[in-house]
């Protein structure tokens, strides 16, 4: 009613074709749905759909509870760093609910590569050490800040970030997503370690290298 009230203040269209813009415009202000029932634990052995996996159909209260984020993790790889996330597909419980977390965990010195969320915003604290944290905008400006125990950050939806530990020990995030599965998109593994690979020249031309360059760093991020 308020999108017709709008166009009709604004134009002298036809009441038919007000109707028809009214329709094109809500789905796009439209939010995700609430919920129609209670929960709707995945049943993760079927196929998922459109708004996530069907519901089991026998539930139980071990369902709703998740363990996964207090396990130590193992950050002895190349960039220091291990994620353990609680997500629809290690979590279903959260199925359909809009949300999820990550427990992060850095060796000293560990990085985590700038990346994107492409469905999600990212809200994070800090529980142990000191976290040099920075996201980007579209017209490539940072904005970052040391972060210690206690204190948050966020990064909007689908924004390239990253987090690095600058503290002399090791360190530790727990994230949260408005999102049960907000996906990741790590941009050097996605440009080197694609696969079928970007062509060469493709790479070359965007990062102003030579074949060499690329090669070498295709062998790194290689599957």
């Amino acid at each position: 009613m308020l999108c017709f009230i709008i166009l009709k203040a604004m134009t002298s269209l036809p009441i038919s074709f007000l109707l028809t813009l009214c329709l094109l415009v809500i789905p796009s202000l439209s939010s995700d749905s609430d919920p129609l029932q209670d929960f709707c634990v995945g049943d993760l052995k079927a196929p998922p759909s459109l708004n996530g996996f069907p519901c089991k159909s026998s539930v139980s209260a071990s369902d709703f509870f998740f363990s996964g984020l207090g396990i130590p993790l193992n950050t002895s790889n190349r960039n220091g760093v291990a994620v353990a996330p609680a997500n629809v597909l290690t979590f279903p419980g959260l199925n359909t609910l809009g949300l999820s977390m990550n427990n992060v965990e850095f060796a000293p010195g560990g990085v985590n590569p700038p990346h994107s969320h492409p469905r999600a915003t990212e809200a994070g604290v800090v529980i142990e050490g000191s976290v040099f944290v920075g996201f980007l905008t579209t017209n490539n400006t940072l904005f970052s800040k040391v972060i210690h125990a206690g204190e948050m950050f966020v990064v909007p939806r689908g924004l390239v970030h990253f987090q690095w530990n600058v503290g002399k020990g090791k360190a530790r995030l727990i994230t949260s997503f408005n999102s049960q599965l907000p996906g990741s998109a790590v941009l050097p593994s996605t440009l080197f370690g694609s696969m079928p690979e970007i062509p060469n020249a493709v790479l070359t031309k965007t990062f102003r290298t030579d074949d060499a360059t690329v090669n070498n760093l295709k062998s790194k991020f290689a599957v």
